[in-house]
């Protein structure tokens, strides 16, 4: 089977697959990506890049539909020489959204689209207006539709689709839903696993272990979409009232999802100005290794997880994997995993009190959520793991390559 795959950032969510198939003798594999990608990668790659940014005398709503549009074009350039020497793929298995795969069907009329799709954009009830917390006008309405335009041009092209869990399926187009399985990437459980003796450096000379009190807080972005503003806010309180707490924060200091601000940066240094912390106990590591990501969630007394109703992360299933006690925020895409009081906490997004409580509490009594950590666990153990995971999704790959429904039920 000759297999294309396309992600602006490959590997991305493919990245578990990519090693489930490297042995695979009868199978070949191309990446096409953007040429910015640095990541590596084991397979070949095929870059592309657009020719230009979209016009600025564009009307507002319809510029992301032509960036969308320079980017199909860039992708159809790059593969038409790729299919002079390689000629055409069995199957294509590409990243919704970004518009690189706008043309796939005419570059390769006879293979099949698999689709990978993380979200669909709604303007009223969505996650833009849950995080503003006021209803958008009609400019945003029309902004917002037209920003579904190579989602929507993707869905009509698709022979199968996927989405990662049954939320983020939700958000599609009814009509379209009956097309679209529920598959997620999965969790390495053994990586991903409870271990007595982790220890972390967070860096002038201190050495972190599960003896420590310490809470940990992991986003691509600080950003009002994974609930940074709050989660500071909460961390300054704490500090007042757990002289031995230390706080461990991983991410970028950038905006990943949602408007992004006149510095470029992200909610770092404006919350570091709004509140009071002991510095000496506040924690910013930046991205780290997954080493460093397990380890943290190893000796973590407490994750805090704060999303918007939007795609939720991979690293909340880690933290349960690893067998870290969830306080999330008690919103859809959380709530799909976590049950209060059953296989972790929820408290509401917005009420900062109530999650300094709910720490507080934990804190005070660690030994008492010893069976929600293991219900999380369990949970990721008997449905996320990839060990089950990756055979069904190549079955659903093979299902689709050779022109089946797939087995696994939309």
């Amino acid at each position: 089977m000759k297999i294309l795959f396309s992600h602006n950032n490959f590997p991305g969510q493919y990245r578990r697959l990519l090693t489930h198939i490297a042995d695979m003798k009868d199978v070949q594999a191309a990446a096409v990506t953007l040429e910015s990608n640095q990541n590596a990668f084991a397979i070949p790659r095929v870059k592309f890049k657009p020719h230009r940014e979209p016009k600025k005398e564009l009307h507002p709503a319809v510029t992301g539909v032509e960036r969308a549009v320079l980017m199909g074009q860039g992708a159809y350039k790059a593969l038409m020489e790729m299919k002079k020497k390689n000629g055409d793929p069995d199957i294509i298995l590409a990243h919704s959204g970004w518009g690189a795969g706008l043309f796939f069907k005419d570059i390769f009329p006879d293979a099949k689209l698999l689709n990978y799709y993380e979200w669909y954009y709604h303007c009223h009830g969505g996650d833009g207006e849950f995080i503003e917390r006021a209803r958008y006008d009609a400019n945003a309405e029309i902004r917002i539709r037209m920003k579904n335009t190579p989602i929507l041009h993707d869905l009509a092209a698709q022979d199968w689709g996927q989405s990662p869990t049954h939320f983020q399926k939700s958000r599609f187009p009814e009509i379209f839903q009956n097309n679209i399985s529920v598959l997620h990437d999965g969790v390495d459980i053994d990586f991903f696993s409870p271990k007595k003796g982790a220890r972390i450096d967070v860096g002038g000379g201190k050495i972190l272990t599960e003896h420590d009190e310490v809470i940990s807080y992991v986003a691509r972005g600080m950003e009002p979409y994974r609930g940074f503003p709050q989660f500071m806010e909460a961390v300054s309180k704490l500090q007042k009232v757990r002289p031995k707490l230390h706080v461990v924060i991983l991410g970028a200091d950038r905006i990943a999802y949602g408007s992004q601000l006149p510095t470029g940066k992200g909610l770092k240094e404006p919350m570091l100005e709004k509140y009071d912390y002991d510095h000496d106990r506040l924690h910013f590591m930046g991205l780290q290794p997954l080493a460093f990501l397990r380890d943290l969630f190893r000796i973590t007394a407490a994750h805090i997880y704060l999303t918007a109703p939007f795609v939720l992360s991979w690293s909340m299933l880690e933290a349960m994997s690893t067998g870290a006690l969830i306080v999330g925020s008690d919103t859809e895409p959380v709530r799909e995993l976590i049950k209060d009081g059953e296989n972790g906490l929820l408290v509401d997004f917005w009420d900062m009190d109530a999650l300094v409580d709910r720490m507080v509490s934990v804190l005070e009594n660690r030994n008492d959520f010893e069976h929600m950590k293991q219900s999380a666990r369990n949970r990721i153990v008997n449905h996320y793991s990839t060990d089950d995971l990756l055979p069904k999704y190549w079955q659903m790959i093979t299902d689709v390559a050779e022109g089946r429904k797939p087995k696994l039920a939309p």
